[in-house]
């Protein structure tokens, strides 16, 4: 059974490695945070934001064209049309409620494409809380749209300055933060890593998508359960997500999709589940790239939200028991697959989305079987990068 265990851990992969400034705020949230989840009060207030804020229920659409084209029929579950543009405001709603419940006024957050940052700053503004998000200087120059968001938001942008400039090291801006300021500031970690409970406790709230995908597939093909689920990951919130209420049903394949940037073996990737091994990086232990003495090894992606060197200890597990599978594509491959969709569904999808997108091309499949790909948030912010491609992919 995949399930996390009362110390934090998801077979060998979990746990809370913290600095000792920490322990009061990770210990607060680990006694409260399955109480407040199930309290009635909670549970109303969330789904009645997610339904009339974010404008949850997201579709489940049949792509009949991707499904011509590949003979397979395939559902994107339409994350994209959330508010903010992504699934990254599930959790967000959830944690600002989880926040006001604990007594926070100060609210910090890392992001990388900018998704995770916008989301913070949209609930930081709902609910009159100071805002801090840190962001990689790199990602500020090549997301400069959602940077822009943040600010009309009225969220402060701290750049992370050192490292590769990215989300590794906005996390571990957002972490010193908290260190410095444990007793009245609440971290809104954007995926599912970090100490436990963070990682529990994003899958909770990001399993809206599931849920939802479960009502959505009988309604429309009279089988709660499709054959495959398709889901990028980088640390993994999206695809905690969309894999949540399948995880114990074995007759459902699930396929991580990670970036292999300019190619797995190439010194510049993000393919995580075949170059990392065990070892403990932003408070949990999980798969991660490093070196033999366990020096942090510099992920690259072309994707803003994928380039990072670990991935969520729930997904850590399912790669390394067997129970979900893992495909790196690389840079190219994901902007093909971006346009691909573009002209035949006239949906643009993030870049870190169309990696899932890609990854059809390396699968098997039958004609009789139903795929899900989570169509995890819009191509807006991504545009600067797709320009430059434009010709070729006329």
């Amino acid at each position: 059974m995949i399930a996390i265990d009362e110390r934090g851990y998801y077979g060998e992969f979990g746990g809370a490695y913290i600095p000792e400034m920490l322990h009061a705020n990770i210990e607060e949230l680990r006694r409260q945070y399955v109480d407040i989840w199930e309290d009635d009060a909670f549970q109303r207030d969330f789904r009645r934001l997610l339904r009339d804020y974010v404008g949850r229920p997201t579709p489940l659409y049949l792509a009949e064209r991707l499904s011509a084209h590949y003979g397979a029929t395939i559902y994107l579950k339409r994350e994209d049309l959330c508010h903010t543009g992504a699934h990254k405001v599930n959790n967000t709603i959830g944690q600002i409620l989880l926040a006001q419940r604990l007594g926070k006024k100060r609210i910090i957050a890392e992001t990388g494409a900018g998704q995770h940052g916008v989301a913070t700053a949209t609930v930081c503004a709902l609910a009159g809380l100071q805002c801090i998000v840190y962001m990689g200087a790199v990602d500020i120059r090549r997301q400069a749209p959602n940077v822009s968001r943040m600010k009309m938001l009225g969220a402060e942008v701290r750049p992370a300055t050192s490292g590769s400039q990215t989300l590794k090291d906005a996390t571990n801006e957002a972490i010193r933060d908290w260190i410095n300021h444990p007793e009245d500031t609440h971290y809104i970690i954007g995926s599912a890593v970090g100490p436990h409970p963070y990682p529990d406790m994003l899958a909770r709230l990001q399993s809206v998508i599931s849920e939802e995908m479960m009502q959505q597939l009988a309604e429309q093909t009279g089988r709660d359960a499709p054959d495959a689920i398709l889901a990028c990951v980088g640390g993994g919130s999206n695809a905690a997500g969309a894999y949540y209420h399948y995880l114990n049903r074995p007759e459902v394949r699930l396929i991580a999709v990670e970036a292999a940037g300019k190619g797995v073996h190439s010194g510049e990737s993000a393919a995580t589940s075949v170059l990392g091994t065990q070892g403990i990086i932003h408070g949990s232990r999980t798969l991660l790239m490093q070196t033999n003495d366990g020096q942090i090894v510099e992920p690259y992606s072309l994707s803003a939200g994928l380039d990072y060197p670990g991935i969520g200890p729930m997904h850590a597990h399912l790669i390394a028991s067997g129970r979900a599978e893992a495909i790196a594509i690389p840079d190219g491959e994901a902007v093909r697959a971006a346009f691909f969709l573009a002209r035949k569904e006239g949906i643009i999808p993030a870049l870190e989305t169309a990696h899932a997108f890609a990854a059809l091309d390396h699968l098997a499949y039958s004609a009789d079987d139903v795929l899900v790909v989570n169509l995890s948030g819009r191509g807006d912010k991504d545009l600067a990068t797709f320009i430059p491609f434009l010709d070729e992919n006329r």
